[in-house]
């Protein structure tokens, strides 16, 4: 083989040796720098959402212990006597004030004697969506409720002792303002949201019912009943009142 002829071989294998050394450079390049830092960034943005995923969800949960310390409507319950009349039937004197967060009185007493030793606490209850609650919404932003009646076990709910009247806003509601037209609707068509999927959804509704937590109260006790800002309607465990009347004892 002639030396003009190998020249022109070799220079081609030459060239082959050096595309394939520049395609392994190439690829070892992508494999373990460039791949691994396209990797690590990934791993760094996926991070960075779940820190910023886990950060709104703190924020969610710490928005929601706030609004179940926070009471929208309370009233004190004190049992003033429980007797028997002359037929052995048990007669319990309630004194009942709507109260603010710091326990003082907002509407005056209405005091009540009722047959019966378990008593309901009938009411109406309106909860909004919760990212209407989460974001203090100046409308939507709690829970409503109203003090429909009281009654016991042994009465009908519709003999129990009106407090708020029905279809009709509360006079005080926690002693903060009075309800503004949008309240004021909702309590006007309470049963027609309440039996209107499509119209309660248009007023950001998630919930709206009747709830009457009860309680077996006994005398020379004090209860209390709350509106939590997310909708809850709890009772209180009875606490002994000091000065307790005469006429409490059974």
């Amino acid at each position: 083989m002639s030396p003009r002829r190998s020249f022109p071989i070799f220079s081609v294998l030459w060239s082959i040796v050096l595309v394939a050394v520049g395609a392994a450079s190439l690829y070892l390049t992508y494999e373990f720098v460039i791949k691994p830092r396209q990797a690590m960034l990934d791993q760094i943005a996926e991070q960075k959402t779940t820190i910023s995923r886990i950060e709104q969800d703190n924020q969610r949960l710490e928005t929601y212990l706030k609004l179940l310390k926070h009471f929208e409507r309370r009233a004190r319950i004190e049992v003033l006597s429980q007797t028997q009349d002359a037929k052995g039937i048990a007669l319990t004197t309630l004194r009942i004030t709507e109260i603010d967060d710091a326990g003082k009185p907002v509407s005056a007493a209405k005091d009540v004697t009722l047959p019966g030793q378990e008593f309901y606490f009938d009411t109406l209850v309106i909860k909004f969506e919760d990212h209407f609650v989460e974001e203090n919404d100046p409308l939507k932003g709690r829970a409503l409720m109203i003090f429909r009646r009281v009654y016991s076990n042994t009465m009908k709910p519709e003999e129990g002792f009106v407090m708020d009247a029905d279809g009709r806003e509360p006079e005080v509601y926690a002693g903060k303002k009075a309800p503004n037209d949008f309240e004021k609707e909702l309590w006007r068509r309470f049963w027609e949201l309440a039996n209107n999927e499509d119209l309660a959804r248009q007023k950001g509704i998630r919930a709206i019912h009747g709830d009457a937590p009860y309680m077996r109260l006994e005398p020379g006790k004090v209860y209390e009943i709350h509106l939590r800002a997310t909708g809850e309607v709890v009772i209180t465990p009875g606490a002994a009142v000091t000065g307790t009347p005469a006429s409490a004892a059974k």
